[in-house]
């Protein structure tokens, strides 16, 4: 493999060449951009929920049980590009978040994993000003993963990692996982969850038919127990200083918080290892995404994380509400607290100047 010099030399001159990597270069005209300004000053905007495919991943896994298809909606093209000027979207942490390779074994991990984390890096350093990339570490091998994690963010400029919330039915919060957890809280970098529609929670067809339900209530509830588990686990203690970003709001959690802060003082059985109440956690190390859509669920959210947890989150390219504008209009949000969410925290966060 080349070293991160000789990577993204070849890159960016494939890049000034006019040379197509990833899915496509970007040579359609661009639509107008949407800038985004709060008291007469621009702000950047940054989105933390944001997914892609990449291709070359089809001939790593052709022929293992693993074979599989990318999906068109989620490739990497001029469609992205135009989707964030169209919302004001300055930049965007891209993932690969749909975690299938949790079943591989270590060697099937390891080139899945690279094949993944280089074409992320390819495409971002066509766009560096647009895009940072997120690592897609092989949780279910955590020593592996601490390894991947450490090439991706020292090597390739990945800003953190994207995990599911949980590996094969097993939540990544016990301390067969603390390798992992604990070379993110060495390098500084966040790890963004994201749920797969909680199938290893429901009994089986519990969320078919009307309603989608195994998005609409299956992926917050993921979200909801896998952020149960690191606080009640103790991963948290074990890891002070580690940042967890998790999806849609954070699931039901923020939601219905004061149940969560009382179990370890009323349920006799709670067996809890946390050494602080989960409120804490919800204020220091826990950030959420700010897809909750309305003006009542944002300011909820705020009112029990902080200004300074929630980040703003897309989606793309799947289609939901965009929150830009509930963020921009909230009347409960001083321009600081606006500016904070709706990019600064992440520019701090994944080291964006």
């Amino acid at each position: 493999m080349p070293d991160r010099r000789s990577f993204l030399k070849t890159v960016a001159y494939a890049s000034a060449a006019g040379i197509a990597l990833g899915a496509c270069s970007y040579t359609a005209a661009k639509p107008a951009r949407r800038k985004i300004s709060i008291g007469g000053q621009r702000v950047k905007v940054v989105d933390i929920h944001a997914h892609c495919g990449i291709p070359a991943v089809e001939k790593v896994v052709s022929r293992t049980p693993l074979a599989m298809t990318v999906g068109n909606s989620r490739l990497l093209g001029p469609g992205r590009l135009e989707s964030l000027d169209e919302r004001g979207i300055d930049m965007q942490a891209l993932s690969v978040n749909q975690y299938w390779w949790y079943a591989a074994d270590v060697d099937l991990a390891r080139r899945i994993t690279r094949t993944q984390d280089e074409g992320l890096a390819e495409w971002c350093a066509q766009y560096p000003d647009r895009f940072v990339p997120l690592s897609t570490v092989s949780l279910q091998h955590p020593a592996v993963a601490a390894e991947q994690l450490e090439y991706a963010v020292t090597e390739l400029d990945h800003r953190g990692a994207s995990i599911g919330g949980h590996v094969n039915g097993t939540a990544p919060s016990g301390e067969r996982f603390d390798p992992f957890w604990a070379k993110a809280e060495e390098l500084g970098v966040p790890v963004f969850m994201h749920p797969t529609g909680a199938e290893h929670l429901i009994k089986e067809g519990q969320l078919d038919g009307r309603g989608a339900l195994g998005n609409i209530i299956g992926n917050p509830l993921e979200t909801t127990t896998f952020l149960s588990h690191m606080i009640f686990d103790g991963t948290f203690d074990r890891f002070p200083t580690l940042k967890v970003c998790a999806a849609h709001g954070g699931g039901y959690l923020p939601s219905y918080l004061g149940r969560t802060d009382v179990a370890c003082e009323f349920r006799e059985n709670a067996d809890c290892a946390n050494k602080k109440r989960p409120s804490e956690y919800l204020r220091s190390q826990i950030l959420a995404d700010s897809m909750v859509f309305t003006d009542e669920g944002l300011r909820h959210l705020v009112a029990e994380m902080g200004a300074g947890q929630v980040v703003y989150g897309s989606d793309l390219p799947f289609s939901w509400p965009d929150t830009v504008d509930v963020i921009l209009n909230a009347s409960y949000l001083s321009d600081a607290e606006k500016k904070a969410i709706l990019g600064g925290n992440l520019m701090k966060l994944l080291r964006i100047a």
